[in-house]
């Protein structure tokens, strides 16, 4: 009988693939045998005490495309809960498996480990553009060679058994990027107002996957900085890029810079094996790693055996040893846009039902921060911030100092590139007196401009000022209006700027000013140069006090330009808060700028 070409098409892809599709990135499964029939009546048999799991919505497995049935809340499934998928089974658990579902906001692989995000948590309406990452990853979970591998054996002639010279790997070349330096990093921060003290957590991968002149490039790193109490500063790194994953289309992120003995013993894994292993359950995250940190939409974990960042270098052992430990669950409030207020915001936690509903994802659209150009390769570094206000909740070990929260302030924020701004400025706070629902970031420098090798201006200089309050977004940029700055080298940031934009649904103007007492120096923290890879090149602190206001602006005719409106009540009228984050990076900072 003739068979259709598309329908040899797909069973050839269904039998070259053991693996599922699932939120933008693949995943092992079982083998599978599957026979030559026409499309959409593909059937496929199960390996002797081999099972078969559907994974989601993007499956290659021709079954019901319904919830998966294995989704449980960091914990793999008992034996007397398992679904098998012959047919006298499919009615187990039904009852549990939805409960199970509704608790968990993760896709989960037959092994309990995160694949991706559900569709109907509340990060569907909060996830920003530029979420996932950019860098190349090098991670053998990561690898495109595995299909190739996949295609190799399948193809090549089993009778014959010949000896395979292998060919030595290509490197692999983007598009845009081709190999030049790139690098990618995270900056998350953590404000604990009873204890008057605030976390940063800065996450960064240089140059993955990159080679010059046949060799590694001498500045590839993964690296992990963390700021604590009284601005003290902690370093881990290795140079080691394949450690290091990332998800393409979700914020989630980590690096193992050491596996527990304990882990291999218990599992029967092998350390080889291990490193094709990413994201994890926290649970088994806890007894698997000794040092490195993990980052998931929902839920933030690491450990960290490093050294003082303020004295020596990034590589290990170049300091005064330093620890800390850091366990906390995360729920997203805003992004990077209009949100759903904070006094009513749908936000995962155990009481998660079916039935709650969640806003409109029209009306709560999140935007890129820095312009729809950011998916390109221009005006590098791009900047996003991907949670403008969040709450978390959790326990912080810092050298032996232990810290427990309840809904503290949280912030995130990640920038890319090949190019690297030689100066800039930035403040941000979401943890003001009487105003719960409030959040800002100012910042802005002077970045490259595409084609910089051709004649003429090379650079432009820019700012912005981004708020979040009672759910909604109000944005001041160079292409909705106008902005003016005035920061001294170090101790106060002052940032004026309307927005006049008849598009938008309101026209307003925002006044904020920051600034540090004399004794308060800040610390010295390392970011990526051109040239040298991460350097002493920016100085923080998160013990600013700050004056914001807002206001609603109308046309005068009369005056001929935009003024305060003086029939409508003042948005914000000078909101306080002693614990903004203030910086200054690059240079020279010789005056205010």
């Amino acid at each position: 009988m003739l068979v259709p070409m598309h329908s040899i098409f797909l069973s050839v892809m269904f039998m070259l693939s053991d693996r599922e599709v699932c939120c933008g990135r693949r995943q092992a499964q079982p083998n599978r045998l599957l026979l030559f029939v026409p499309p959409f009546q593909l059937v496929a048999h199960n390996t002797p005490s081999r099972r078969v799991h559907a994974h989601g919505r993007r499956s290659c497995f021709p079954i019901s495309p319904r919830r998966p049935y294995h989704v449980r809340a960091w914990s793999t499934l008992d034996s007397d809960e398992e679904i098998d998928s012959n047919k006298e089974n499919k009615n187990v658990s039904k009852k549990s498996n939805a409960a199970s579902y509704a608790d968990c906001p993760y896709l989960m692989d037959e092994n309990g480990r995160p694949l991706g995000v559900r569709k109907d948590t509340s990060l569907a309406n909060l996830q920003t553009p530029h979420s996932g990452r950019k860098f190349r990853p090098t991670h053998p979970n990561f690898s495109s060679s595995k299909l190739c591998s996949r295609l190799g054996s399948i193809l090549q002639p089993r009778k014959r058994k010949q000896t395979i010279h292998k060919a030595p790997k290509l490197k692999r070349k983007n598009l845009f990027r081709n190999n030049r330096r790139f690098t990618e990093g995270w900056y998350y921060r953590l404000t604990l107002p009873e204890y008057n003290e605030s976390f940063v957590f800065l996450f960064s991968i240089e140059d993955a996957g990159r080679w010059v002149n046949g060799n590694k490039s001498p500045l590839t790193l993964a690296c992990m900085q963390l700021l604590g109490p009284k601005e003290s500063y902690l370093v881990q790194s290795d140079d080691d890029d394949s450690k290091f994953w990332g998800w393409k289309s979700v914020q989630a992120l980590g690096c193992t810079f050491e596996w527990k003995d304990e882990f291999f013993s218990g599992n029967g894994e092998t350390r080889e094996s291990a490193k094709e292993i990413a994201a994890m359950s926290p649970e088994e995250w806890k007894g698997a790693v000794r040092t490195g940190f993990q980052i998931l939409p929902f839920h933030f974990q690491g450990r960290l055996d490093g050294h003082d960042g303020t004295l020596g270098g990034v590589k290990a052992r170049q300091g005064k040893p330093g620890i800390a430990e850091y366990d906390f669950s995360v729920r997203p409030v805003a992004g990077w846009g209009n949100y759903p207020p904070l006094s009513h915001s749908l936000l995962p936690s155990d009481e998660t039902s079916e039935n709650q509903s969640f806003p409109e994802k029209n009306h709560n659209r999140q935007y890129s921060t820095a312009g729809w150009l950011a998916s390109f390769p221009v005006f590098e570094p791009h900047w996003q911030i991907t949670m403008a206000h969040a709450r978390a909740s959790g326990t912080l070990n810092w050298n032996g100092t232990f810290y427990e929260f309840e809904d503290a302030p949280f912030y995130g924020e990640k920038n890319w590139g090949g190019a690297f701004p030689t100066k800039w400025y930035w403040a941000q706070c979401n943890s003001f007196d009487d105003h719960p629902d409030l959040s800002f970031t100012a910042g802005g420098g002077i970045r490259q401009l595409p084609f910089s090798f051709l004649p003429g201006k090379r650079t432009e200089t820019l700012g912005m000022i981004g708020i979040h309050y009672e759910g909604h977004f109000y944005e001041i940029t160079p292409w909705n209006g106008e902005m003016e700055w005035s920061v001294w080298p170090w101790g106060r940031w002052e940032f004026r700027g309307r927005c006049t934009d008849k598009k938008g649904e309101s026209q307003f103007e925002a006044e904020i000013v920051a600034v540090t007492d004399e004794n308060t120096h800040g610390v010295l923290l390392r970011a990526p140069t051109k040239d040298e890879g991460m350097q002493y090149f920016c100085r923080d602190s998160g013990f600013g006090r700050v004056v914001l206001s807002l206001y609603p602006i109308q046309w005068d005719p009369k005056v001929g330009d935009y003024i305060r409106s003086p029939d409508k009540k003042i948005l914000i009228d000078g909101a306080c808060s002693s614990q903004c984050t203030v910086e200054v990076g690059g240079g020279p900072w010789w005056d205010v700028w």
